[in-house]
């Protein structure tokens, strides 16, 4: 199938304070040069804020990731998680049609699809607040049939049940996700047949947290929980991001006592050594030649330049007000601050690069290539002018 964007596109895209922030740690997640690797969860939070993932919120993603545009765009169309075109302002219906849930009558919900909502799928309902897909398998199989409808499983369905969550939704009534039928997992339906003496809680942890939350049908904003990011508030020693070894440690209770295995000898069988000899010191561990090597170190600024090569004016400070480097497209967040380092604050700067400070630059970027691919001297002399860019206008 041939993902293309839709015509219609909003003029720019930025997070709120609360998804930028969110958006912030999860970058940090992953090691200097590996920001890239946060590209999906970005996307998607970018989706959930706006309802359909945009062109410019695609661009501002790559932006803060530096990453070429084409790159997002790729993993943006690859995925059919991520919706190129407008949805419902309520709920965007996604109809497994997988063959266990087709056999349960998937169809039917289809069928109530086409009847309520719009005649062909991704298509908008009449007064804009529903639309509908149907996909591949979700993984709800047992419960079939079912539906994905915002974040939420909503499994065993019929075409009476689905019809009346469709009209609920119309009413302004927040829906109960999981089974419709009473389920709390996937026993049977007459009952369960194992496990019968459990007497816990009435509804499964998904069901439970999407109720206690109360934000069925409501896109992710940030606000729901508390941000947690051990990973970056209580960074390892040597500077890299916690692992989840890591995480484990830190949140291990520290009162608790670890467990020992029964074969562990008690310290009274141990034996001892009460000559008063010096004691023998255990061997140092020999660092294995497999170590994680040391990441790359970038090369400084007053480093001796290539052949052909020559250092651009660089400033130890912004001269007045620092311009704001983020308007040249191919520039995000990291990538100003990189800039800033070296010495570069101004459009004029960029500017007036020639073909051999182009290239020191291009030497102490992530991405080579990227001045020239992305236009820089150009974008930068219009806005050192005090013009627009077709980028800066949609910043």
């Amino acid at each position: 199938m041939l993902r293309r964007l839709h015509p219609e596109q909003p003029d720019s895209f930025a997070f709120t304070p609360a998804n930028q922030a969110w958006a912030d740690a999860q970058v940090a997640k992953y090691p200097e040069g590996r920001q890239a690797s946060a590209i999906i969860p970005l996307l998607w939070r970018a989706q959930e804020q706006h309802g359909w993932l945009t062109r410019a919120a695609i661009e501002h993603v790559a932006a803060m990731l530096d990453m070429a545009y084409i790159r997002a765009l790729e993993v943006a169309t690859f995925y059919f998680m991520f919706q190129l075109q407008p949805v419902g302002s309520v709920a965007h219906f996604q109809i497994c049609g997988t063959t266990p849930c087709m056999l349960c009558g998937s169809e039917e919900l289809v069928k109530v699809c086409r009847e309520k909502i719009a005649k062909q799928p991704h298509k908008l309902s009449d007064d804009g607040k529903f639309s509908w897909e149907e996909v591949e398998c979700l993984g709800a199989c047992s419960n079939a049939p079912m539906a994905q409808i915002g974040k939420d499983y909503y499994e065993d369905l019929d075409a009476e049940s689905f019809a009346k969550l469709i009209d609920d939704m119309a009413a302004g009534k927040v829906p109960t996700p999981g089974s419709q039928k009473g389920r709390f997992a996937s026993e049977p339906l007459g009952g369960a047949t194992t496990l019968t003496d459990y007497t816990g809680e009435s509804a499964n942890g998904s069901v439970a947290l999407a109720a206690g939350l109360g934000d069925t049908l409501k896109r992710i904003d940030g606000t729901e929980v508390p941000l947690v990011a051990p990973w970056r508030d209580h960074p390892r020693a040597d500077g890299q991001p916690m692992g989840g070894g890591d995480v484990a440690e830190l949140v291990k209770p520290a009162d608790k006592p670890s467990k020992k295995s029964k074969d562990t000898p008690k310290a009274k069988d141990a034996p001892s050594d009460k000559s008063p000899q010096t004691k023998t010191e255990a061997p140092k561990a020999k660092k294995s030649k497999s170590a994680t090597p040391e990441p790359a170190k970038a090369v400084p600024v007053d480093a001796p330049t290539e052949a052909g090569e020559q250092k651009p004016e660089m400033l130890t400070q912004a001269r007045g007000t620092p311009d704001d480097l983020k308007k040249i497209k191919g520039v995000g967040p990291k990538l100003e601050g990189t800039l800033n380092e070296l010495g570069v604050w101004h459009f004029w700067q960029i500017a007036s690069w020639t073909a051999a400070e182009i290239a020191w630059v291009d030497t102490r970027l992530k991405f080579k290539g990227r001045i020239e691919r992305d236009g820089w001297i150009d974008q930068a002399k219009t806005l050192a002018e005090g013009g627009e860019t077709e980028f800066s206008s949609r910043s």
